[in-house]
């Protein structure tokens, strides 16, 4: 099974904290919490996955519970991939 936790990292640590810093985000930190992203930047993301994974995010989808941290991205990427979720 692909990983995608260093392919969003770098997507989140280039176009959100500007390529520093990336080494202190922890793949469970709430991306909107520590300020890293707001309702643009999750647009951003979103457009980001689609393209880079081919996949359809729904607009009901579109939630913290999806998208809110490294760790959850990359199990709604593998969700939505089909794939088996550890």
């Amino acid at each position: 099974m692909p990983s995608y936790e260093p392919e969003v990292r770098e997507f989140i640590v280039n176009n959100f904290l500007f390529g520093e810093g990336g080494s202190e985000l922890s793949s469970y930190d709430s991306l909107l919490e520590k300020g890293l992203i707001d309702s643009t930047g999750i647009l951003e993301l979103v457009e980001f996955v689609q393209k880079k994974y081919g996949i359809r995010i729904e607009d009901h989808e579109i939630v913290p519970a999806n998208l809110d941290s490294i760790d959850k991205l990359v199990r709604f990427i593998q969700q939505k991939k089909g794939e088996a979720v550890g």
